[in-house]
C-alpha cells in the first residue's frame, strides 16, 4: 500500500470518527431523562422511519459515494500484490463497519446521559430505600397472603429466623394439629466431632442442652466443607404470635429490587434489620422521614402517588401496635406497576445494554459484509487498470 493510500484511509477514519461523535452528542442531548423511561424504552435500534435512521441512511450513502469516487480517482492503478490487497481488504471492512454503526454511537450517547442523571451508586441507594420500605407498600389485600407475610419470613431480631413445625396431637378422621416455631442455629466443627462419640463432642452438645441423637432429630441440613461439618438445626422454641415486638411488617422479606453484586440473603437481612430499627428503636419522626424520601423518589421517577408521608407513618404505627386489626385502611396508594416496570427497565439499561438490538443483528451484518464485498470488487479491477 502506498503512503498516499494509507493517509487516505486515515483521513476517512477521522471523518467517520467525527460523524460518530456527532451522533453520540445527538443521543446525549436528546435523551428524555429517567422520569420518562417506561417499559418500551431501549437503546436505539434502526427503525427506518425516524430522524436518526433517515439521517443515518443519507449520511452513510453520501460518505460511501464520495469515499469510493476519491479512492478510484486518486488511489487506483497501482497493481498491488496480494499482501497489500489483503491490507486494503481489512481497511475497507473497518470503514464499512464504521459507516453503518452511527446509531450505536447514538445509543452510547443515550447511555452516557442516563449515567449523568442517575449514577449506579444513586440507583442502588434508591433500591435500598425501596427494599427497606417494601413491606409497607403492598396493596391491602396482599397483607392477608400467608405466602407473603408469615413468621418464617422474619429475619431480625434474634431468635429469628424461625422454622415452622406441625405436630399431630390427635390423629383420626379429623386430626388435631399443633403448630410450633423453632429458631434456627448452626454448628460448625470438625467432621470427626460428629462422626465419633468423644468427650469433646459430648461437651459441645451438652452446652446446647441435648445429646447427639437429639441433635440429629432436630437437624435441618448437614453440609461437609473440606474437613469440617456444618449442621443447621432447630434450636429453642419461639412464640412469635405472642411477641409484642413482632408485627406484620416484619413478616415479609421480599426485596423490591436486588442490588447487583450483593448476596440476596445479606440484602434481605440488612433490610429487615433497618426496618426493625425504624419500627421499634428509632424516633417516630425517622419513619416519616423515610416516607418523605420515598415521596421524593416517586417524583424523581415520575410515579403517580397519593402517599402522604406523615399519614402513612401513623397508619404503620397503628397496625404495628394492634396486631389483630386487618390491614385494610393503610393509605399507601401509588402506581406499583409503573414503578416495578421502571426499575426493571433501568436494570436492563445498566446491566444488560443492547447497543445492537437482537432483532437487527442478522440484517445489520449482512449489509456490512455486502457493502464491504461490493467496495472491494469495484476497486479490484480499477487497481489492475493503468
Amino acid at each position: 500500500m502506498t503512503q498516499n493510500l494509507k493517509r487516505y484511509f486515515v483521513k476517512s477514519l477521522i471523518v467517520l470518527a467525527l460523524i460518530h461523535l456527532i451522533y453520540f452528542l445527538y443521543g446525549y442531548f436528546t435523551f428524555e431523562g429517567i422520569a420518562n423511561i417506561d417499559i418500551y424504552t431501549e437503546f436505539y435500534r434502526f427503525k427506518f422511519y425516524d430522524d436518526v435512521s433517515i439521517s443515518h441512511f443519507f449520511v452513510s450513502g453520501l460518505f460511501l459515494l464520495f469515499f469510493l469516487i476519491f479512492l478510484l480517482k486518486n488511489h487506483s492503478g497501482q497493481s498491488y500484490k496480494a499482501g497489500s490487497l489483503l491490507q486494503i481488504w481489512g481497511c475497507l471492512l473497518l470503514i464499512s463497519f464504521l459507516t453503518f454503526s452511527f446509531f450505536i454511537s447514538y445509543s452510547f450517547g443515550m447511555n452516557a446521559k442516563l449515567k449523568t442523571e442517575l449514577s449506579e451508586n444513586d440507583f442502588n441507594k434508591d433500591k435500598k430505600l425501596l427494599n427497606v420500605l417494601n413491606p409497607f407498600l403492598y396493596g391491602f389485600t396482599s397483607y392477608s397472603s400467608d405466602k407473603l407475610f408469615n413468621y418464617e419470613n422474619i429475619l431480625y431480631p434474634k431468635p429469628y429466623p424461625v422454622i415452622r413445625k406441625e405436630d399431630t396431637i390427635s390423629p383420626g378422621e379429623y386430626p388435631i394439629t399443633e403448630t410450633s416455631y423453632y429458631s434456627i442455629d448452626t454448628i460448625k466443627a470438625l467432621t470427626s466431632t460428629f462422626d465419633k462419640t468423644t468427650s469433646k463432642a459430648d461437651s459441645i452438645l451438652n452446652i446446647l442442652g441435648f445429646d447427639k441423637d437429639e441433635l440429629y432429630k432436630r437437624m435441618i441440613s448437614k453440609r461437609v466443607i473440606n474437613d469440617s461439618t456444618e449442621i443447621i438445626f432447630k434450636s429453642v422454641q419461639v412464640n412469635p404470635q405472642y411477641d409484642e415486638d413482632i408485627c406484620i411488617f416484619l413478616q415479609n422479606k421480599s426485596l423490591f429490587k436486588s442490588i447487583k453484586g450483593d448476596s440476596i440473603y445479606k440484602q434481605q437481612y440488612q433490610s429487615a434489620k433497618d426496618r426493625y430499627k425504624l419500627l421499634y428503636q428509632s424516633k417516630k419522626d425517622s419513619l416519616t422521614y423515610e416516607f418523605q424520601k420515598l415521596d421524593t423518589l416517586f417524583r424523581k421517577y415520575k410515579i403517580e402517588t397519593s402517599i402522604v408521608p406523615k399519614v402513612l407513618a401513623q397508619d404503620v404505627y397503628r397496625y404495628r401496635d394492634n396486631h389483630d386489626d386487618p390491614i385494610s385502611g393503610i393509605q399507601n396508594t401509588f402506581d406499583r406497576k409503573a414503578l416495578a416496570e421502571k426499575f426493571t427497565i433501568l436494570d436492563k439499561l445498566f446491566y444488560q445494554p443492547n447497543y445492537l438490538h437482537p432483532n437487527i443483528i442478522g440484517m445489520y451484518f449482512i449489509v456490512i459484509f455486502s457493502v464491504w464485498l461490493l467496495l472491494f470488487l469495484i476497486y479490484l479491477p480499477f487497481n489492475k487498470k493503468k
